[in-house]
């Protein structure tokens, strides 16, 4: 460590109090740590124009700081993006592993304020071969990533913060504070420029928001769909669009069909076109999904030949804002249904036992019901405004009649001859018999158990996404 750049930085901090004009802020720490770091910059074209900085607690924070500040003036917008906690502590001649805690502070807070700065006022001539990358912190993005690198295209990274709640478990949810950092320090390990998008609001009010309202209807939403649909993806082409990237690249494994359209992926297990239904073909023309065609095996081995940290790394499973905490908790935390006591009845009407809340259910539920009976029985209807729970044996729940509201086509409904009602079943064989105003009615040719309302309906052409609905 060089005591002496740290006493330099300390002493003498550079933009320390600064405020420039027409500025973005970024912030991190706080009560938790106690050490708090806040960072103030102004773009000018394709550089960073202006930087300040604010600090508080230890004196390792003034310090850093002081050094980001140093480290991101003046410099080009794809510079300043590689700029990380290792660059913030070679600045200050380095850290000892008590004081690098600061350095990431500083990183954070630098990353918070240019990725606002971009989103709001960035403007980076258009480059033909540039693409931006979602990468979330996983195998997945990364390799996605790696390919897209691999085929000669500059690369930028882009990873969003979607949630952030102190009753999340913070290290398995994909998109929290942690998860961005981490994200970033895979992103710049592979040498790559890595900008952060906040979209907190957007996300509480497109995705969380309608999450809660529809668990107190009654309905069992997909709030994957309608953040890939509403909020994520778009948001990071407009973002692409600030950058000068002429595309966006995903992990997910979907393709892309030759008429444009949303495509299944060629691994059956791993594929992810029933989540990016809600995708406009416009959106669709500007992305690329390099892992369409490969198979999870052949990710994770491309992600240890190339000596990425995160080649065995776990997937998450929990919704992104769930992991950590219970469905029920959330909901009662973020102003949704709480417990209420409510009759469970058969189908004759008769009161057969009791649950906590309507909401904690879907149709097609087996386990939980607490009902002892001759036969398994299964949630078959609810009832939200009386709280009442219907059930009955698996033969209720089959229907091959299935009405969607909110549709949207992208091809004469006669196309459509296959429909995927969740994300993890085999797609149905139908067809479309009228509707009009946004409503659809589905003919199934063969049953299916268990339509839960909320849920999407995948309305494909063979194995190509041609429209979408939500189950009525």
């Amino acid at each position: 460590m060089d005591a002496e750049a740290f006493r330099e930085h300390l002493e003498y901090p550079r933009g320390r109090g600064d405020v420039p004009p027409a500025s973005f802020r970024g912030t991190a720490g706080g009560a938790a740590c106690g050490d708090l770091v806040r960072v103030d910059l102004a773009l000018g074209g394709e550089r960073v124009a202006a930087a300040g900085f604010e600090a508080s607690g230890c004196g390792a924070a003034v310090a850093a700081g002081s050094a980001a500040v140093e480290l991101v003036r003046g410099a080009g917008v794809l510079a300043a993006a590689r700029i990380g906690a290792g660059e913030i502590a070679a600045e200050l001649g380095g850290l000892s592993p008590g004081k690098l805690h600061a350095a990431e502070l500083a990183a954070d807070a630098l990353h918070m304020a240019l990725g606002a700065a971009v989103a709001a006022t960035g403007a980076l001539a258009p480059a033909p071969e540039r693409t931006l990358v979602a990468v979330s912190g996983g195998v997945d993005s990364a390799v996605a990533a790696l390919l897209v690198a691999e085929q000669g295209r500059e690369v930028v990274a882009v990873t969003l913060e979607l949630w952030r709640d102190e009753h999340n478990d913070a290290e398995t949810s994909c998109c929290s504070a942690h998860a961005v950092r981490l994200a970033r320090s895979v992103a710049h390990r592979m040498g790559l420029a890595h900008l952060t998008l906040d979209l907190r609001a957007a996300f509480a009010q497109g995705v969380v928001a309608p999450f809660v309202a529809d668990h107190a209807a009654g309905r069992t939403p997909n709030p994957c769909v309608r953040c890939n649909g509403d909020v994520r993806l778009d948001a990071m082409l407009e973002f692409a669009d600030r950058l000068g990237a002429a595309d966006l690249a995903t992990g997910h494994y979907a393709r892309i069909s030759d008429d444009g359209l949303l495509r299944a992926a060629a691994d059956p297990a791993k594929d992810q076109s029933y989540m990016l239904a809600g995708l406009a073909p416009a959106s669709v023309a500007r992305m690329r999904f390099p892992l369409g065609g490969l198979r999870k095996p052949e990710v994770r081995e491309l992600a240890r030949a190339a000596g990425l940290p995160v080649a065995d790394k776990r997937e998450s499973q929990d919704l992104c804002f769930l992991a950590g905490t219970g469905k029920r908790a959330f909901l009662e935390r973020h102003g949704g249904p709480r417990a209420r006591r409510g009759p469970i009845v058969d189908l004759a009407g008769r009161r057969v036992g009791e649950h906590d809340g309507q909401h904690l259910f879907t149709i097609g539920q087996r386990k939980g019901l607490g009902v002892a009976g001759e036969e398994p029985a299964f949630v078959v209807r609810k009832d939200a405004a009386t709280n009442t729970v219907v059930i009955g044996p698996r033969a209720a729940l089959a229907t091959t009649d299935v009405s969607v509201r909110d549709a949207v086509l992208h091809r004469p409904g006669e196309e459509v001859d296959r429909v995927k009602l969740r994300y993890r079943t085999a797609p149905l064989g139908c067809r479309v018999e009228g509707g009009e105003g946004g409503r659809l009615r589905l003919a199934l040719e063969e049953p299916v158990e268990g339509a839960a309302p909320g849920q999407i309906a995948c309305l494909l052409r063979g194995d190509v996404v041609v429209g979408h609905g939500v189950i009525a």
